[in-house]
């Protein structure tokens, strides 16, 4: 059922794949920084050279955490789901720094993005690792500074280029369950802030947001290849779900699996541990041949955030520092032709029924 339009992506719409306005998303992937794909999203074209760097100077500038901000997250228990977190920092910083007029909304944007990993990376280092961490990591990238942060040191290269690649997949993807929450607390002409956590509370429920964390523990619960083969099928016999394969909208492959898959390989060699790896490939197969279920994106994302040294726990947290582009490109698109989204049910409850005195009543 199409529930409206935009111009902003496709996904799998007509034989053209995942774009992102425009631009298929394995040359995104595979030639662009995820910055540019940030730009192109929120500010709508890609950015020349000049352009990128003043936009990096603007999101590390964007990074700084509000020091009431600060108090907040140290006051929120240590046991808090990052998620919570994430959701707590963006209404938190719509209160603090509100979108007064939608002139500010591309400005607002642009401080979720640099503001949202210093947050919860804030939060994880202070209640995990009992420090104060400073959020200005001086990296260029976003990738770059979120695993700064995370490790306490700048990371390599190629450590740095597969969160990149991860945060330019997972940037957008038209109409799904967060992005048309967003869109309809926009839709009432909402601020932006409310439209970002609302989005993100809907990313929390495992069927949408949590799928490569669930496979990352499904993947852990084997030791070998023949293990994961033998468990995986003793559970599509119980009838249980795996998740990270199958896809609501693609039908034989998903474009960002290949690149997931390809940065999960190379992690491991580099790694000198290709266990993870296998165990991946042995399920993937087994999926395949038993029920024609092609891995998605989060499937073999789980083992390149494992690779990175990223804890399970915060993968769908790198889900909002990226998927917050897409959302606020789907805000500014719906606020610029708006419309009130007001589905219709269904009703199926009991036919009319004459009215009982309250004294008739068995």
């Amino acid at each position: 059922m199409v529930a409206g339009k935009t111009a902003i992506c496709t996904v799998g719409h007509e034989g053209a794949g995942l774009t992102y306005r425009g631009y298929d998303i394995a040359d995104l992937a595979a030639h662009a920084c995820f910055e540019e794909v940030a730009h192109l999203l929120i500010h709508e074209r890609l950015p020349d050279r000049q352009e990128l760097e003043a936009y990096r100077n603007k999101l590390r500038a964007a990074r700084t955490l509000p020091l009431k901000l600060i108090g907040v997250l140290e006051a929120l228990p240590g046991s808090t789901h990052p998620m919570d977190v994430m959701r707590t920092a963006c209404s938190v910083l719509g209160n603090l720094e509100p979108e007064r007029d939608f002139s500010q909304q591309r400005d607002a944007a642009d401080r979720l993005l640099g503001v949202l990993p210093s947050a919860v990376l804030y939060w994880q280092r202070f209640h995990g690792d009992g420090v104060r961490i400073d959020t200005d990591s001086g990296e260029d990238g976003t990738a770059a500074h979120f695993l700064h942060l995370l490790h306490e040191r700048s990371q390599s290269d190629a450590h740095c280029r597969a969160l990149d690649v991860s945060l330019t997949l997972y940037a957008e993807h038209e109409f799904n369950a967060s992005t048309f929450t967003a869109r309809v607390i926009a839709a009432t002409l909402s601020d932006l802030h409310s439209a970002v956590t609302g989005a993100i509370g809907a990313l929390r429920g495992p069927l949408h947001g949590g799928a490569n964390e669930a496979a990352m523990e499904l993947i852990d619960r084997f030791d070998s290849p023949a293990d994961a083969e033998q468990g995986v099928r003793d559970m599509l016999s119980r009838k249980e779900l795996v998740m990270g394969f199958g896809h609501r909208v693609y039908r034989e492959s998903d474009p960002r699996n290949a690149f997931n898959k390809r940065m999960a390989r190379q992690l491991a060699e580099e790694a000198g541990d290709m266990r993870l790896f296998e165990i991946s490939e042995a399920i993937e197969r087994l999926m395949w041949s038993e029920k024609r279920l092609f891995a998605n994106a989060d499937f073999y994302s789980a083992s390149v955030y494992r690779y990175l040294g990223i804890p399970t726990h915060l993968f769908t947290p790198i889900f909002v520092c990226s998927r917050v582009t897409g959302w606020c490109a789907h805000v500014f698109e719906q606020r610029a032709d708006n419309r009130l989204i007001r589905p219709r049910a269904e009703y199926t409850g009991p036919a009319a029924q004459p009215w009982v005195p309250l004294e008739s009543r068995p």
